[in-house]
C-alpha cells in the first residue's frame, strides 16, 4: 500500500530552503565565485568546482563521478554561461542521489504491521527521529507503536516516552538492562494484537564493540521473524548531517554490522555540511527516506532529491 502520494507543499518547500540555507549560501557562493567573469567552462572552472564540491563534503569519488560527466556534456561546447553550468550540474548530481522511489521504496506492506528497525550511534538523533517519524506515520492516518530496545540508556527509554506522549502513539518498553529482542518481540507481538500499521524499533548505538552490536541486532531480527517471517521489513540508519565526512565512517560502520536499507539524515539545519547526503547515497546506493532541517515535530521530512538540489542551488 502507497500511503506516500507527497504533496509537496509551500510551506514544506520553504522548510527546506531555510533548513538547507547554510548549505546553500556556502555552497553557491563558492560556485559564484568560481565563474565570476568566465565566458566559458574551462579546465580552471572544473578545477575550482571540484574543490568546492570536495570542501562541501561531497566525498571524492561522488565528486570525481560528477566531474566526469559535466566533462563529456562540455566538451563540445565549452561556451557555456554560469545558469548553463548550473542546471548541468543540478542535473548530474540528482542522477547520482540513489533512487529512494525505485520498487515501491515508499509504500509499506499489506501484511501488517510494517516493522522499521532504527540504527545509529548515540549522539545522531536517532530516538528525535523516531519519535518525529512516528507523527509523521500517524499524520498520515497509519496507527503507530513504537518498541523501546536501547535498553542500555535510561535516557533514550524515557526520551522515547516522552516522544511517545507528545506524538500520542504507544511505547513498549522494559526496564534498564532488559533484554532488547525481548523487548522488541513484545513491541511486535502487542502491534499484531492490536492491528498497527507501523511499528518503530530503537536499538542501542554503540560501536565500540561491533561484534557485541552485530549479535544484538542479528537477534533481534531472529525474535521478530518468530512473530513476522519478513520483519524487519526496513533499517533504518540515522545519521547526523553535520558531522561531515564523520557520517560516511558511521555509514560505513553499520553497513559493514547489518543490512541497511534506507537512511535518515539529521541536523542539515545547522550545518554547511548539506553536500555530505550526496555522497553517503552514493557510495553506499542506499537511498535517503528523511531528512531532519529543524527542532520542530515537522522538520523531518520525507527526501524528495530533486527539490533537495533546488534548495541546495537556490539563489537568494
Amino acid at each position: 500500500m502507497n500511503f506516500f502520494k507527497k504533496l509537496f507543499t509551500k510551506e514544506k518547500k520553504e522548510s527546506l530552503d531555510k533548513g538547507l540555507k547554510k548549505s546553500n549560501e556556502s555552497f553557491f557562493n563558492k560556485i559564484s565565485k568560481a565563474i565570476v567573469g568566465k565566458s566559458k567552462v574551462d579546465d580552471q572552472v572544473l578545477d575550482d568546482l571540484e574543490e568546492i564540491l570536495i570542501s562541501s563534503d561531497v566525498g571524492v569519488k561522488t565528486t570525481l563521478k560528477i566531474i566526469d560527466q559535466i566533462e563529456k556534456r562540455v566538451a563540445n561546447d565549452k561556451f557555456l554561461n554560469s545558469d548553463e553550468l548550473d542546471l548541468i550540474l543540478k542535473e548530474e548530481i540528482i542522477k547520482i542521489i540513489c533512487d529512494s522511489e525505485q520498487n515501491n521504496f515508499l509504500s509499506i506492506n499489506r501484511e501488517k504491521p510494517h516493522v522499521i528497525l532504527v540504527v545509529g550511534v548515540n549522539g545522531v538523533g536517532k530516538t528525535t527521529s523516531i519519535g518525529k517519524m512516528a507523527n509523521y506515520y500517524k499524520s498520515i492516518g497509519l496507527k503507530v507503536m513504537v518498541g523501546a530496545a536501547d535498553t542500555f540508556r535510561a535516557a533514550a527509554i524515557d526520551q522515547l516516552q516522552v516522544w511517545s506522549d507528545r506524538v500520542g502513539v504507544e511505547l513498549i518498553k522494559q526496564k534498564m538492562g532488559s533484554d532488547p529482542a525481548s523487548v522488541a518481540f513484545d513491541t511486535l507481538e502487542s502491534a499484531i494484537k492490536k492491528n498497527m500499521d507501523i511499528v518503530l524499533i530503537d536499538t542501542a548505538g554503540r560501536l565500540h564493540n561491533k561484534a557485541n552490536l552485530m549479535n544484538e541486532l542479528s537477534k533481534i531480527k531472529r525474535v521478530l521473524q518468530k512473530k513476522n517471517i519478513n520483519a524487519p521489513h526496513e533499517v533504518l540508519l540515522v545519521i547526523d548531517g553535520s558531522t561531515g565526512q564523520n557520517a560516511f565512517e558511521q555509514a560505513k560502520q553499520f553497513t559493514n554490522v547489518t543490512e541497511i536499507t534506507s537512511l535518515a539524515v539529521t541536523k542539515l539545519d545547522g550545518t554547511a555540511k548539506g553536500g555530505v547526503v550526496l555522497g553517503i547515497s552514493d557510495q553506499f546506493n542506499i537511498p535517503i527516506k528523511f531528512i531532519g532541517i529543524g527542532e520542530d515535530v515537522e522538520d523531518l521530512q520525507i527526501f524528495d532529491k530533486k527539490e533537495f538540489v533546488d534548495s541546495f542551488f537556490k539563489k537568494s
